[in-house]
């Protein structure tokens, strides 16, 4: 059963794993406490999760939630670009159908298969550069290449141009934080539909060989995206494409050093490293909790009624470490575990439409790194990381590591 009291979760995100394990002491569904003072519900069970995703009483339109329809949630509330962003992860049927269907052209296995020489290349000229520095200096992992690379991969495919990069990713890296003063939360909107807008209208004007000009022509029965889906669909694929990638190899890089026995069998091919993936994807899923949900109706689930209009975040990193799934070594690392099961995309309807692209460049990227630096050690202790100030994202707010000598090409 819930508590009578909400979990209020920690906006800093300080210690996730031990969160999760008090929010599954509630139960499967956990009630928590957002900023704000909202009440919602966190669900922490895999397999209760797995119905919730795919249960159509549990929808993504935040039309659908009674505060927000009514205009009783601030423009300037912690969590609101979740909610505003007008793309597939805030439609439900026909109308996300509709939006998938067209973003789908421009993730088809054929386009996401053209991507590797890209990956391949950036990951080349991202370890060159990581060469250049002296054997024993500290550098950021994170910033010089577990974020570099997902967010020159996706910055290349949707064109956009290398002066603009920093300001057109800045919304989705705000975003991801749950710990904005209001301020901060409303100028980020402003922020990201302004800057995606600007791409919109530029590649309408010139459009060019890239998945933005895809998306503008992009037709299905005779409809097109709008303006604020173009927008919402880019701050989607370009934040999801960059973030998320950056976390998992963030965890990949700490956990096998953490591990030399399970990095030596990556590296000896004994355990193929897209079984490294999806162990990292399990046991540290790059998102922690997933906004929202909505029910459409009172709801008994998991021992607890979800009421009518009550917003739901999926907790993935819960899920991962499910000891009814996978036994008391659930919060273990173990790329030989036969039963590397997760929900770290998704589960549905909305899985993830990016997941090919991510296990490619985790596929290219890992190998390449520890090949290039074999001496290759995090520069603290793995307790003295900091973690982002999130309760969504699930990473490092830095990396910093000693390359060692590297490997000559």
């Amino acid at each position: 059963m819930a508590t009578a009291c909400p979990f209020l979760l920690d906006r800093n995100g300080t210690d996730l794993h031990a969160e999760n394990a008090r929010l599954r002491g509630q139960g499967p569904v956990a009630s928590v406490e957002l900023p704000g003072g909202i009440p919602g519900w966190s669900v922490v069970d895999h397999a209760l999760a797995k119905r919730v995703l795919t249960d159509p009483r549990f929808v993504k339109n935040p039309q659908r939630w009674p505060a927000f329809a009514a205009g009783e949630i601030p423009a300037d509330w912690p969590l609101i670009s979740w909610v505003v962003m007008d793309n597939m992860t805030t439609h439900d049927g026909a109308d996300h159908n509709r939006l998938r269907k067209l973003i789908s052209q421009a993730f088809t296995p054929r386009r996401v298969d053209e991507t590797r020489p890209m990956v391949e290349k950036i990951t080349a000229e991202l370890l060159d550069g990581l060469a250049d520095v002296p054997p024993g200096e500290v550098v950021d992992l994170k910033g010089r290449f577990a974020y570099a690379l997902p967010a020159a991969v996706i910055c290349d495919l949707f064109g956009v141009p290398a002066e603009s990069r920093a300001e057109v990713l800045r919304g989705g890296e705000v975003t991801t934080s749950t710990s904005l003063t209001e301020e901060e939360a409303a100028a980020n909107v402003a922020h990201w539909h302004q800057a995606l807008g600007g791409l919109v209208d530029a590649k309408r004007r010139a459009p060019g060989d890239d998945l933005t000009s895809v998306l503008i022509d992009a037709a299905f029965e005779g409809q097109r995206l709008t303006h604020e889906e173009l927008v919402g669909t880019l701050f989607l694929m370009l934040g999801a494409g960059s973030e998320t990638v950056m976390n998992l190899l963030c965890h990949a890089v700490t956990n096998l050093l953490a591990h030399p026995d399970q990095l030596e069998m990556a590296l000896s091919g004994q355990v193929p490293w897209e079984q490294v993936a999806e162990e990292v994807l399990r046991v540290q899923s790059p998102i922690n909790q997933l906004p929202f949900r909505f029910a459409t109706e009172d709801i008994e689930i998991g021992g607890v009624t979800i009421g009518k209009g009550d917003p739901v975040l999926m907790g993935f990193a819960a899920t991962g470490r499910d000891p009814q799934l996978h036994g008391e070594g659930a919060d273990r690392f173990d790329i030989t575990r036969t039963n590397k099961t997760h929900l770290s995309f998704g589960h549905g309807s909305h899985f993830c439409i990016g997941a090919p692209l991510a296990r490619m460049e985790f596929a290219i990227a890992l190998p390449a790194l520890f090949g290039r630096f074999p001496d290759l050690e995090i520069a603290v202790a793995n307790d003295e990381l900091v973690p982002l100030p999130s309760f969504i994202m699930n990473g490092p707010l830095t990396l910093p590591v000693r390359l060692g000598k590297p490997r000559s090409v």
